[in-house]
């Protein structure tokens, strides 16, 4: 063999393992995107749940509140007071509606169903930010991997190099998508 194509073949067998590195990267930020993508998604259904929920606490906080108040009304300028069963149930409907604002020990009230739906809505948005970074990442990496089979074909070295660079921005996106997915936004 000549000199140059056993250059040429070392070469090629360090550019099929940048490819090979290249890929099981690729892999890598594809699998923790899809998996970012699936929790964002679970959590947009269970905070859309929970803002369900404080919404029906809320209308049968405001129906109970619409009871006593109605009933208190009722007697407010009438002479005759208004009679004890209905007082009893007046307070009782109350009570009700100030329970209904908050419940730590079923954490079913209304603030308590805010503070949950809020939580979820953060890491939501989290998990849709670290998406997007593998996705950038992922992105990156098949450039890099195109880049670098066209340079084994070629034998134009900027391409390697080219090729080395991208697959350097893909791995910052993926650590971007697993320590600080919010850190840019692009």
């Amino acid at each position: 063999m000549s000199g140059g194509h056993g250059h040429v073949e070392t070469s090629n067998k360090k550019i099929a393992l940048l490819v090979a590195v290249l890929a099981a990267l690729l892999a890598v930020s594809e699998m923790s995107g899809k998996s970012a993508q699936t929790h964002g998604l679970s959590s947009h259904i269970d905070a859309s749940n929970l803002w369900s929920f404080f919404q029906a606490k809320t209308i049968r906080q405001t129906t109970m509140r619409t009871a006593a108040d109605g009933a208190d009304a009722q007697y407010k300028d009438n002479p005759a007071s208004m009679p004890a069963a209905l007082k009893a149930q007046s307070e009782q409907w109350r009570r009700t509606a100030q329970r209904y604002e908050s419940e730590p020990e079923t954490n079913e009230g209304r603030k308590e169903l805010m503070a949950r739906a809020k939580a979820k809505e953060e890491f939501r948005d989290r998990s849709l930010a670290a998406y997007h970074m593998f996705e950038y990442g992922s992105a990156c990496f098949q450039l890099a991997i195109v880049l670098a089979g066209a340079a084994a074909l070629t034998t134009v070295a900027w391409l390697t190099f080219v090729s080395f660079g991208l697959g350097a921005v893909g791995i910052g996106f993926t650590i971007l998508g697993f320590v600080a997915p919010n850190l840019l936004h692009i």
